[in-house]
């Protein structure tokens, strides 16, 4: 019989480390577990040890373990239950709580997720411990350096040795920055697997329908009868004034607005006294599927969220974006998406347009299998 050290060493058994903490890295995660669940179904080897580590960035105990009951997610390793923060603080915690955990696996991969501070932390020490990163949804670019979830991408992307790009876009940012390209001083490769949030969406969708007449009920909504907004963004939430403006701005359009709203979102309308107009109907956060349905049946969606803006597009449903700069180009090309600022006129004249209905069968995201690219791209690259 063979211990688990002489399998590794015989290339029996491969270590991977996943670290996600928010929301969007949950449902990033899961068609990644499915994929090594599968993989491993079929006894191929190396058989895939998947250890989930979850930084506990997102806060909302109740929404994540939701989350990832409804997404089938694996139990994670532990929770490091950082929790919320100032940037310095959140981030601190995260290395401090994440690094002997790291050391004890010494994993042959860790996979990275997306934009967040748990993206950042992860790509840190993994550099310093001279363990492989691999970067999911890599190569994305808002041309805004002043965000701190582009300072996480470019940060994540350089310290990665294998670059898991979502997009033919994604991998000309990569290569302008000279990464992954064929004289990659640092030995990184970049590929284009597609996006694994459409590889999600395809996977839940017909079960979130099942209960989109309940949901609409419940809330007291018709089929495209109402506008869904969510707002999170720290450009969005850092003043009461941001945050202030476009809801007075949202406020004032001709149908409902379903606004669940996000844990720091809700912080700033409590501590600043932040009162909402009728249109606008505040819920808790929701499930993935619940939000999903939402979605689709939205007559338009207004949301700062990366994620959300592709949901949208996958969907059909056309979608404003409240920022002043998108990392998901593609969506403004193609037509199904609007980039409004941050100003009440900019932001009110943008959803009154006429929005394009229809953007074909454009697929700038792959075709819906980018899980499986990714865990195939991950065994042939081998890690140590």
């Amino acid at each position: 019989m063979i211990d688990a050290s002489g399998a590794r060493r015989n290339g029996s058994i491969a270590k991977w480390v996943s670290i996600v903490g928010a929301r969007p890295q949950f449902v990033k995660l899961a068609p990644v577990c499915r994929a090594i669940e599968c993989h491993n179904k079929q006894r191929a080897l190396p058989r895939i040890e998947h250890c989930i580590i979850h930084t506990g960035q997102h806060y909302d105990r109740e929404v994540a373990e939701l989350l990832f009951v409804q997404m089938q997610i694996p139990t994670p390793h532990c929770n490091l239950a950082v929790g919320s923060g100032s940037h310095g603080v959140q981030i601190a915690r995260m290395l401090a709580r994440l690094e002997p955990i790291l050391i004890d696996k010494h994993p042959d991969w860790v996979v990275i997720y997306g934009d967040t501070n748990s993206t950042l932390a992860g790509a840190l020490l993994a550099a310093r411990l001279k363990l492989p990163a691999a970067h999911v949804e890599a190569g994305c670019r808002s041309v805004d350096a002043g965000m701190p979830e582009e300072q996480n991408r470019i940060i994540a992307d350089h310290l990665s040795r294998l670059l898991l790009a979502p997009s033919q876009s994604a991998m000309e940012n990569l290569h302008r920055e000279g990464i992954g390209v064929k004289d990659d001083l640092h030995g990184r490769r970049a590929v284009m697997v597609g996006d694994v949030m459409y590889d999600a969406l395809l996977q839940s969708l017909d079960l979130a329908e099942k209960n989109s007449d309940e949901n609409l009920g419940q809330y007291g909504l018709e089929d495209g009868q109402y506008y869904l907004l969510t707002l999170h963004r720290v450009e969005n939430t850092e003043s009461p004034d941001s945050l202030r403006t476009i809801l007075e701005a949202i406020g004032t359009l001709e149908f409902p607005v379903l606004f669940p709203v996000h844990p720091r979102t809700q912080h700033l309308l409590q501590t600043a006294g932040i009162s909402l107009n009728r249109a606008l109907r505040p819920i808790a956060p929701l499930g993935y599927l619940e939000m999903l349905a939402l979605e689709k049946h939205a007559r338009m969606i207004l949301t700062d969220s990366g994620g959300v803006q592709k949901e949208a597009f996958y969907l059909g449903v056309p979608c404003v974006t409240l920022r002043d700069k998108t990392e998901w180009p593609e969506t403004v090309e193609l037509g199904a998406n609007r980039v409004a600022g941050r100003t009440p006129e900019s932001i009110r004249q943008t959803i009154q347009e006429n929005h394009k209905k229809d953007w074909g069968e454009s697929k700038p995201y792959g075709d819906g299998r980018a899980a499986q690219k990714i865990v195939t791209e991950l065994l042939a690259a081998g890690g140590h």
